[in-house]
């Protein structure tokens, strides 16, 4: 069954599905998988993290929040974090950046996650409490509706993430609405780049390929001018990395784009004016 065919719901569900069971597999520590592909076999953290994450960064932490790793970036590093301040992150997964942004936040600032996904919040708390982590809160909720209040955060993260909403515009409104004026956002993504009318259409379809990040990303000038229009300022992609189709370095298997459009991953910014 394609995408067309699917209902938001029914496609919401088999987003939840494929992420819990990835939830599952690092819960028992022998798989794993990133966004961008099925769960494989991992022998250390640092492959896991797939070059994302500095081991400094990962050390610490509890092998399953490094295992849970399922993103394209690691918008903590890039988002500019400063002790005292609350971040966001949406669609948090195993926990993995609400533990890092918690760490350059400080005692003096939180971290709050916010997922969709039982499975996914178990783990993430599992790992907080092995973290001896106390600035975190973990909550039940879809980033399309997040259970914060309005201007209550200062930095709202993502990795991989908004990507796999059926209703990016409305996740763009909620992460502006949360943010105080001057916050900013600061998220890892995948975009296509250029001309996506050549996107083969059956990959654009593909319900898996939208479950592994892929068929449900935006081209890059579109993601920006939703940013506009949902309040923000400034709005900007940073390419982290060019995927071009080859077994080593493939989205989701994604094959190789015709010329005239690329699949990317980005580093998005954007700030709620003052």
């Amino acid at each position: 069954m394609n995408q067309q065919s699917r209902t938001d719901d029914e496609l919401k569900q088999t987003i939840r599905e494929r992420y819990a069971e990835r939830a599952a597999a690092a819960a028992d520590t022998k798989t794993c998988g990133c966004c961008c592909g099925p769960a494989t076999p991992v022998e250390s953290q640092d492959e896991v993290a797939r070059g994302l994450y500095a081991v400094d960064e990962t050390g610490d932490l509890p092998p399953k929040a490094v295992l849970a790793s399922l993103g394209c970036g690691n918008p903590t590093a890039l988002a500019d974090l400063q002790p005292g301040e609350v971040v966001l992150d949406l669609g948090s997964g195993g926990g993995i950046d609400v533990l890092l942004a918690a760490r350059r936040v400080g005692p003096g600032g939180k971290a709050y996650g916010v997922d969709m996904t039982d499975e996914m919040l178990a783990l993430a708390r599992e790992n907080q409490e092995k973290a001896g982590v106390a600035n975190v809160e973990f909550l039940k909720g879809e980033i399309e509706d997040v259970p914060l209040p309005d201007a209550s955060v200062d930095v709202v993260v993502s990795n991989c993430v908004i990507n796999l909403s059926v209703d990016k515009d409305r996740v763009l409104r909620e992460a502006y609405r949360v943010l105080k004026p001057g916050g900013r956002l600061a998220v890892s993504d995948i975009v296509f780049q250029g001309d996506v009318s050549l996107v083969p259409q059956g990959l654009r379809e593909d319900a898996d390929a939208w479950a592994g990040c892929v068929a449900g990303a935006l081209e890059e000038q579109d993601y920006l001018a939703r940013l506009r229009a949902a309040g923000f300022a400034d709005p900007a992609v940073e390419v982290t990395n060019v995927y071009d189709g080859s077994p080593a370095n493939s989205c989701c298997g994604a094959p190789a784009l015709p010329a005239g459009v690329r699949l990317v991953s980005g580093f998005v910014r954007a700030v709620k004016p003052r």
